[in-house]
Order: structure tokens, then C-alpha cells, then sequence
């Protein structure tokens, strides 16, 4: 008789992998990034079990879309007051937070509910090519799912 396997606390091993989003296509980019912080790279992969890694993301403000997405793509956000819908597109987004654009385009990929609250937890996005988790010694996304772009 065969037991089904359910990961325990102490089971679980989490890493710290580092992604450069330099000349990555977004939405390419966010579905790479939501499998590692669900953790669907794992063999003892369990839906609805928090597995998944760390992710830090640099180089935020050099990711590539395709199309008319820079002009055509917007975010909107509502304050709850009248008339307090904000839009704004993509290219503007970009110049003046690049960060959230990648936080957005994982989040829509990750469940809504608290589960998905606290995957969020675990993404670090940074504009520019520094970030302050050296200590935790990041690998690259790379080593941890090969690219299929060969």
C-alpha cells in the first residue's frame, strides 16, 4: 500500500534565486517567476502547500514588451472617492515605478486569495542592478529552470 507523500514544515527547503529582467518579455518573465514562488519546480510539489523560493528581480526598468503594449497597456488604480480613478500605461509606469509593473504582471498570475497574499511576501523587485540580499547567497533562476529557448 502506497502512502501519499504531504510535505511537513521541516520538509520544506527554501532558496533565494536571483532573476535579471534585462531584455526579458514580461509576461514570460512573470510566469517563470510565479512557478519558483509556488514552488512547481519541486519534485514534492504540492498545490496548495507553501514550497515555493525567494525571488529578487533586477533590472526591472529594462524589461521588454511586444507590440503597441507601452502605449496601449494601462493600470488603473481607484482611491474609493469620486471621480478617483487613476489610469496610467505602461511606458508611464515604467519611468516612474518599474518595480510594480513586474509585481502586477506576478501577481495576476498567482492566486487571489491569502495564499497568494503571501507568496507576494517573497518578491523583491529592484529597478536597477542592486539589491541588498547578498547575504543570502541568490542563484540564478537559470540553475533552476533551464531556459527553453534553444
Amino acid at each position: 500500500m502506497y502512502k501519499t507523500f504531504y510535505p511537513k514544515s521541516e520538509d520544506i527547503n527554501r532558496e533565494w534565486i536571483l532573476v535579471d529582467a534585462n531584455d526579458q518579455t514580461l509576461g514570460r518573465l512573470a510566469t517563470k517567476i510565479a512557478s519558483v514562488m509556488l514552488g512547481k519546480h519541486k519534485p514534492e510539489f504540492a498545490p496548495g502547500v507553501d514550497l515555493g523560493d525567494f525571488v529578487i528581480v533586477v533590472n526591472a526598468e529594462r524589461i521588454r514588451v511586444t507590440g503597441n503594449k507601452l502605449e496601449d497597456k494601462m493600470y488603473y488604480r481607484v482611491s474609493g472617492r469620486p471621480g478617483g480613478l487613476t489610469s496610467i500605461n505602461l511606458r508611464g509606469l515604467l519611468a516612474k515605478h518599474p518595480e510594480r509593473v513586474i509585481e502586477k504582471a506576478v501577481w495576476g498570475m498567482l492566486p487571489h486569495n491569502r495564499y497568494g497574499r503571501l507568496l507576494m511576501k517573497k518578491l523583491r523587485v529592484y529597478a536597477g542592478p542592486d539589491h541588498p540580499h547578498a547575504a543570502q547567497n541568490p542563484k540564478p533562476i537559470e540553475d533552476i529552470l533551464p531556459s527553453s529557448e534553444e
